[in-house]
């Protein structure tokens, strides 16, 4: 999967300082083979969902939602722990619970998620759990993965669901965020 998403990566230049569309914005599902600048604004939605989170002073994770048949945004958000006081409030989660509140379904089987940072075990169990499409992630997380890193939970004999995984989707912009963050911090 990696040398997919390093080549997907490597076919988009983005273009920085764009407007964040909103929930009604539509994107065009990105094909196998590249992502145009069309296709990409799911993903930079993730990372301006991430900075909001990092305003919060969370940890700049942010999370997107696709409708894959629509483009149609369901759900987006960033991490929310600290203001929830719940360690389950990553962004992946809230954008899961969200569409499910919308869908009226525990299943999102023709969704897709951008997510600026690899998810951990938690949320790469939920994705399974939800039956989620498609999942195109920002930053590897070589400490606290659970797709690429970890435990793999996709590649465990107990997940019942794996989603097409491509990494690597706008990772220096993803990895900065979270360098800058805890730089900070310390």
């Amino acid at each position: 999967m990696r040398g997919v998403s390093v080549f997907m990566a490597a076919l988009y230049d983005a273009g920085r300082g764009r407007a964040t569309p909103g929930l009604d914005q539509t994107y065009p599902i990105p094909q196998f083979g590249g992502m145009n600048d069309a296709q990409m604004e799911p993903m930079l939605r993730a990372l301006a969902e991430a900075e909001a989170a990092q305003g919060r002073a969370e940890v700049p994770v942010g999370a997107v939602l696709v409708d894959a048949a629509s483009g149609q945004v369901v759900a987006a958000d960033g991490n929310r722990i600290i203001e929830r006081n719940d360690p389950t409030a990553h962004a992946e989660m809230l954008v899961i619970r969200r569409a499910g509140e919308i869908r009226g379904a525990p299943r999102l089987a023709d969704c897709d998620l951008y997510v600026s940072l690899e998810p951990c075990p938690m949320c790469a169990a939920a994705i399974s759990l939800a039956r989620i499409r498609r999942l195109y992630f920002g930053a590897y997380d070589a400490k606290g993965g659970g797709v690429e890193h970890g435990p793999r939970i996709f590649g465990q004999a107990t997940c019942h669901h794996a989603p097409e995984i491509y990494g690597g989707i706008e990772e220096a912009a993803a990895a900065k965020l979270l360098q800058d963050f805890f730089r900070a911090r310390r």
